[in-house]
């Protein structure tokens, strides 16, 4: 690299900086590195771009967590994020991955995080539930998936099934998928009571649909895409919950149809 390059590699450098932190700026450096306005001073510039990269931030974020800001209130909600920005700042030259440790970041500064469990706070753990399901909903927009391929029909045999590349299920300790989509309605949620919760996420034609599912069908789904086929992750669901397996298995056909519909799965290549 040339000496020009070092500089500027510096000067970028010292740039970032002076956005991530405005605190630890250098004045010195700051009369040096910003050429002086007709009115004002170099560090009233240098402001203009600090709010502004903060501003812009604060933004993305709200965008990638609505329903987060909404249970929060804005006012707070900014709070938690320029903790967390001034914690973990961006790593990357896309905005995509902003919101990627937020969850980590709140399960990790919740101020009751070395108390027993029974004595922790039940809103931090909504909003912990809350943050991981809208950060799971936003990665999923953009995910590789199977449009303009084929997908499974209802004449794929059981054991050639296979569940396609945009699709995810989860657990969580509080309904967080109503509380969201209640939001996107632009209703008033109230907080809502601890309540074990299990989704399966699929997107299909660029839409991302929410499925509420019982925990026999979440273990289904995860030994599925842990490599099962559909009828050994079936005998095992119904094993490891004690349901009949003649009872599941009657079950499935209508279950398979629905998940079918909703483009859960494609056919195993050959």
């Amino acid at each position: 690299m040339t000496a020009s390059g070092d500089q500027l590699k510096a000067v970028q450098h010292w740039m970032q900086n002076a956005l991530i932190a405005p605190a630890s700026s250098d004045p010195a450096a700051t009369e040096q590195l910003i050429q002086q306005p007709e009115t004002g001073n170099a560090a009233q510039r240098l402001a203009i771009y600090q709010r502004s990269y903060y501003d812009r931030l604060l933004t993305c974020m709200r965008e990638q967590f609505p329903a987060l800001c909404h249970a929060l209130g804005r006012d707070l909600f900014d709070d938690f994020t320029l903790d967390y920005l001034r914690e973990k700042p961006p790593e990357s030259y896309t905005l995509y991955d902003l919101g990627r440790r937020f969850a980590d970041h709140l399960a990790a500064s919740r101020p009751d995080r070395d108390a027993q469990d029974a004595d922790k706070e039940n809103w931090i753990d909504f909003m912990i539930n809350l943050a991981q399901f809208e950060r799971q909903i936003f990665v999923m927009f953009d995910a590789p998936g199977n449009e303009g391929k084929a997908f499974a029909d209802y004449e794929t045999p059981d054991d050639r099934l296979e569940l396609q590349p945009c699709f995810a299920i989860c657990a969580y300790g509080f309904p967080v998928a109503r509380y969201y989509h209640d939001v996107k309605a632009e209703t008033d949620p109230s907080f809502p009571p601890a309540e074990s919760s299990q989704y399966a996420l699929v997107r299909n034609n660029f839409i991302t649909r929410t499925l509420a599912i019982t925990e026999p069908q979440h273990r289904f789904l995860k030994l599925m895409q842990s490599g099962a086929s559909a009828p050994d992750a079936l005998v095992q669901s119904a094993s490891d919950y004690a349901l009949d397996l003649g009872t599941v298995q009657a079950n499935w056909a209508g279950l398979k149809q629905s998940w079918l519909e909703l483009g859960f799965f494609i056919e195993k290549r050959a």
